[in-house]
């Protein structure tokens, strides 16, 4: 695998940081030198959440990722993708949840959430998959679950075997929850 670096991006709440770890723990699990690195912007208010994943073969120097270095942006929100776009290389990709949550500026009617962001995405990306994985994490049984249907969907783009995403889920969620998302990363992935 040559080098891969990952941005997630999303708002406070949504399972950015479990999704991350779940990623991290596979890559070193793998043999790839592994670092995170979390931004939080007011997160337990509903703010922005950015975490930049860099794995590699060698040594990774630096844990965050400069505009036009991602390979990957998995996206929780709409907006979330349309901000951080800039970051994404010319033949990267972008995973996105087609939720819309509005940010206080537009629910105080300051400023306006912008028009088909999906059209816009998929002008300014080599590839855009975008599914409704709040819908897909409910029908599993809890929209807490969508970290796990958009890390499935990603799973196919990424040098790692399905069973090794199903075994970190295993030992990183908290036992109650395990079966859940692992339905929900089955159904990302078949989606």
């Amino acid at each position: 695998m040559k080098d891969m670096n990952i941005l997630i991006v999303g708002v406070g709440g949504q399972g950015t940081l479990l999704a991350s770890v779940i990623l991290g723990k596979i890559a070193l699990e793998e043999g790839y030198d592994v670092k995170l690195a979390e931004v939080h912007g007011m997160a337990q208010r509903g703010g922005s959440v950015v975490t930049h994943v860099r794995i590699s073969e060698n040594e990774v120097r630096s844990p965050l990722i400069e505009e036009g270095g991602a390979d990957v942006i998995l996206a929780f929100e709409e907006l979330e993708a349309y901000r951080w776009i800039p970051y994404l290389k010319r033949d990267g990709v972008i995973f996105v949840n087609t939720q819309q949550i509005r940010p206080m500026p537009v629910i105080l009617g300051t400023a306006d959430y912008p028009e088909d962001v999906l059209g816009f995405l998929q002008e300014n990306a080599n590839k855009v998959t975008s599914l409704p994985a709040l819908d897909i994490a409910a029908e599993c049984g809890s929209a807490k679950a969508v970290n796990t249907v958009l890390l499935g969907a990603m799973a196919k783009e990424l040098p790692f075997s399905k069973e090794t995403w199903i075994r970190q889920i295993e030992s990183t969620v908290k036992p109650k929850f395990i079966e859940l998302n692992k339905q929900a990363f089955e159904k990302g992935y078949q989606a």
